[in-house]
């Protein structure tokens, strides 16, 4: 029979073998508890400033704000180590029957699912392929379909796969541009309206010279010639019911990013569709050491945290972020509305970045500061704040068109209570700015 003295000393041998203090062995063993610390913010110690993120779910600004049970999650996750292979089966599982498709992926972020999706488009069906991304992709069907107008910064995330972007502009080129070498005809969500300002200096586009290809039609053609479909829709939601309207729509593959609407880890990412091209994407992901994936490794931490962001996602309400978005503007739109000349609106883009946004315009004659200087006087001063990067600029995020005379502020991602603080600070700039009136 074991002795409570027999157990401690036991325990204490077993503390000094692995290099733990013997007194804290006899503490563990004993079931005492040593006072609770605060934990360190790394944030101060390394000299890195906290803002308020009064711009949206920018990487730059480290996307969003992850709620408490995510957290939670993602904390409870780092105490256990699991097969890492058997915890990405279990969660593509878990997350393709809560989004109605046939199987799902966590990446690393929405640019990794592209790439992924890239390789498991040339390689489906011949799994040992993988080892050939993105170096010798020559013999795979490498050629991917895009619209003129859909071209943007992202689709390098296409090109690291190996693979060969060719442009269509009309319907009648999209039905000519299929070819052997064709492997995917891919689709950016939020550019179907027509491109951004940005997108058209870019590409060349001329406003109202080629009407934009529907999602219907691009499926539809695509499906014709056999050749998987895959659109990004990364900044799409909400609304929460995108997360299975474009599979449902009839797209093979569907990205989205983890850490915008979602909430989830900003380093973490969805590829959802059909189960046998999310199959060959998973055989060029990690933990595979011969793939394109084994430098984009999603931990245990970023899997549990996107399925728990999920279930935390698909438990709220459009009509909740809605309401909640338009308090946070109003909050920010009344600290400013008694200043001379200040005008406030409300705008809510049409795809990406879905949510309610304030547009700030005045009278520059009045109040003498440009919004691009307002937006450097609140970053550099305290608390830091980030405005949305549409300020005092004539593009922005896809439907967010701002102007040299418009602060933009996305409210979404604050902290309880930093609504009224950016209120003030934007209130102290615009007031300091007055010019008296002759």
């Amino acid at each position: 029979m074991t002795t409570r003295r027999d157990f401690v000393k036991r325990s204490v041998a077993a503390g000094t073998l692995v290099g733990l203090n013997p007194a804290a062995a006899v503490a563990a063993a004993e079931g005492s508890k040593a006072a609770p610390q605060a934990p360190v913010d790394y944030y101060d110690k390394l000299g890195v400033k906290k803002i308020i993120n009064a711009a949206g779910t920018y990487t730059y600004l480290t996307a969003s704000v992850m709620p408490q049970q995510v957290i939670d999650a993602v904390a409870l996750a780092a105490r256990h180590p699991v097969r890492l292979a058997e915890l990405q089966t279990a969660a593509g599982a878990y997350i393709a029957k809560r989004l109605q498709c046939e199987g799902a992926l966590v990446s690393a972020g929405a640019a990794s699912a592209l790439s992924l999706a890239a390789a498991g488009c040339m390689t489906v069906g011949n799994p040992a392929g993988a080892k050939d991304v993105p170096a010798r992709t020559s013999g795979f069907k490498n050629e991917i379909l895009i619209q003129k107008a859909h071209r943007f910064p992202h689709e390098h995330a296409l090109e690291m796969a190996g693979t060969k972007l060719i442009e269509v502009e009309t319907l009648d080129d999209y039905e000519r541009a299929f070819t052997p070498q064709t492997g995917m005809a891919f689709f950016f969500n939020a550019a179907e309206a027509g491109p951004t300002p940005e997108q058209q200096r870019v590409s060349g586009w001329e406003k109202g010279a080629v009407p934009a290809i529907s999602r219907e039609d691009w499926v539809r053609v695509a499906r014709a010639h056999n050749v998987p479909t895959l659109i990004d829709a990364a900044a799409d939601v909400p609304p929460i019911s995108n997360l299975w309207n474009y599979t449902k729509m009839g797209f093979d593959l569907v990205t989205f990013s983890g850490g915008k609407g979602i909430r989830g880890p900003q380093n973490a990412g969805l590829l959802l569709g059909r189960k046998d091209l999310i199959d060959a994407a998973a055989a060029n992901n990690n933990s595979n050491d011969r793939s394109i994936g084994r430098g984009m490794k999603v931990a245990k931490e970023q899997i549990v945290g996107m399925v728990a962001a999920l279930d935390w996602f698909l438990d709220q309400t459009d009509e909740a972020f809605d309401a909640e978005g338009r308090r946070r503007a109003a909050v920010i739109a009344a600290a400013v509305r008694s200043l001379p000349t200040v005008t406030t609106e409300i705008l809510v883009p049409p795809v990406a970045n879905h949510v309610p946004h304030l547009m700030i315009r005045y009278d520059q004659n009045r109040i003498a500061i440009k919004p691009i200087d307002v937006a450097d006087a609140l970053r550099k001063g305290d608390p830091s704040i980030e405005l949305n990067p549409a300020t005092g600029h004539d593009r922005g995020a896809a439907g967010l068109i701002s102007d040299a005379n418009t602060i933009v502020i996305g409210p979404w991602m604050m902290n309880p209570g930093e609504d009224a603080i950016v209120g003030r600070r934007l209130h102290e700039v615009l007031r300091a700015a007055l010019r008296p009136q002759a």
